[in-house]
C-alpha cells in the first residue's frame, strides 16, 4: 500500500484512513476487503473479536441471544427491516417465533457481512431496549414496622398542618409497605436476563458487599425531607434522607459499586454518577397510579411528567425539616419487580444480596 495514498473507507458519512497495519495476510482475506467495503452504510469497522463468529462449511454465522420481546424490532413493520439488512450485509437472518425464547442466528458467506449485520442489529437493540418502561430495580426495604408507624405519622400531621397548600393531598403519598431505596432500575425482559442480574448480584457479595459491610446489617437513620426539582413551590416528588448512624459513607460505597458494576454489564443505565439515596414519601405520579415507580432519568422510558400536577411544599419543607422516621437495620440488597407485592406489601423479590 503506497502510504502517500492510503485506503479511504466511509463510513457513516466520515471518511477514515485504513491503517497500514490491518493489511497483514489472512485467509479469505480478499473477500473480507470486497465486503468491507460494500456500501455506505457498512458497519464493519467494529472489531472483529467483539462477538463470536464462527466459520462454517458454508461460510460464516454468529448468534446473539435476544429477548423475545424486542424480536420485532429487528422484523420490523412487514418484515421490511429483516429484509433490508439482510440485503445490504448480504447476510441471513434467523429469528425465533414471537414468544419463543432463543437466538437469532446469522449466517453469510464472508464474515464481514456477518459482522456488519451483527453490528447493526446490537445498534437497533441498544436503541430499543432504551425506551423500554423499566421492569426491576435493586432496593433496600425501609418498610420495617416503626418507619411505617412514623411515616403515618408524618403523613397525618402534613394533612392536618399543610391541606390547603395548592396541590398537597392524601394522593400523593407512597404506600407505607414500599418505602424503599431505589439504586438503580434495570430491563430484564426474559428468565434469562433475571437469572443473570441475581447471578451478578452473588458476585457482588463475594467481591466487595461482604468486606464492605462486614457481614452485618447497616444500621441507618430515615430523618428529614427534601425535594427534588428547583423550586420548593412547584415540588414533584418529596423524599426523606437517610444516614448511616456510625457517620460512615458505607451504605453510598455499596450502592455506587453496585450501580457501577450493573452499568458495566449493560443490564442498567448509568443515570448519576452517584447514585442518590433517597426515600420518595410523596410523588405527585400517585395522584393518577399509586402503584408507580419515577425513574430519576426522565429522558428514558414512557414519562409522566407532563402529565403532573406539582404541589407546594413549601410549608411541609419548613415544618417537617428535621422530621424522624427512625432507625433500620438493611440486611439487603433486592432485585425488585415493579408493579407487584409479596405477603408483605413490599415488592415481589427475584432475587437478592445479603449482608450477613
Amino acid at each position: 500500500m503506497d502510504v502517500l495514498r492510503p485506503t479511504l473507507i466511509k463510513i457513516g458519512g466520515r471518511i477514515y484512513r485504513k491503517n497500514l497495519i490491518q493489511e497483514q495476510t489472512y485467509q479469505h482475506e480478499e473477500e473480507e476487503e470486497e465486503d468491507f467495503c460494500a456500501g455506505p452504510s457498512d458497519c464493519t469497522d467494529e472489531p472483529c473479536d467483539a462477538f463470536v463468529v464462527e466459520e462454517t462449511e458454508k461460510g460464516f454465522q454468529c448468534r446473539v441471544e435476544v429477548p423475545s420481546p424486542l424480536y420485532k424490532y429487528i422484523i420490523g413493520k412487514k418484515g421490511e427491516t429483516k429484509k433490508r439488512l439482510e440485503t445490504e450485509t448480504r447476510t441471513s437472518i434467523s429469528i425465533p417465533k414471537p414468544g419463543v425464547e432463543g437466538e437469532i442466528v446469522i449466517t453469510g458467506q464472508h464474515r464481514s457481512s456477518v459482522i456488519s449485520a451483527r453490528t447493526r442489529i446490537d445498534v437497533l437493540l441498544d436503541s430499543f431496549r432504551k425506551k423500554q418502561p423499566f421492569t426491576h430495580f435493586l432496593s433496600f426495604a425501609l418498610n420495617q414496622p416503626a418507619i411505617q408507624e412514623k411515616f403515618l405519622q408524618f403523613k397525618e400531621e402534613v394533612l392536618e398542618k399543610c391541606s390547603k397548600d395548592h396541590g398537597v393531598s392524601s394522593s400523593l403519598f407512597q404506600n407505607p409497605a414500599k418505602l424503599h431505596l431505589t439504586l438503580g432500575t434495570l430491563v430484564l425482559l426474559n428468565e434469562q436476563e433475571i437469572q443473570k442480574a441475581c447471578d451478578l448480584l452473588q458476585r457482588c457479595k463475594e467481591d466487595f458487599v461482604d468486606q464492605i459491610a462486614g457481614g452485618k446489617p447497616l444500621t441507618v437513620e430515615v430523618a428529614g425531607v427534601e425535594y427534588m426539582n428547583d423550586d420548593p413551590a412547584m415540588t414533584d416528588v418529596l423524599y426523606a434522607k437517610v444516614y448511616m448512624k456510625d457517620g460512615s459513607d458505607r451504605l453510598q460505597v455499596i450502592a455506587d459499586q453496585l450501580m457501577e458494576r450493573f452499568v458495566a454489564s449493560g443490564l442498567m443505565l448509568k443515570e448519576w454518577d452517584r447514585v442518590k439515596l433517597h426515600a420518595t414519601v410523596m410523588n405527585t405520579l400517585f395522584r393518577k397510579d399509586p402503584s408507580t415507580e419515577e425513574r430519576n432519568n426522565t429522558m428514558t422510558g414512557k414519562s409522566s411528567f407532563k402529565e403532573r400536577e406539582s404541589f407546594n411544599g413549601r410549608n411541609i419543607l419548613k415544618l417537617f425539616e428535621n422530621f424522624y422516621f427512625g432507625e433500620v437495620q438493611l440486611d439487603s440488597v433486592r432485585l425488585s419487580q415493579r408493579f407487584s407485592s409479596d405477603a408483605s406489601g413490599y415488592y415481589a423479590t427475584s432475587g437478592q444480596l445479603t449482608f450477613s
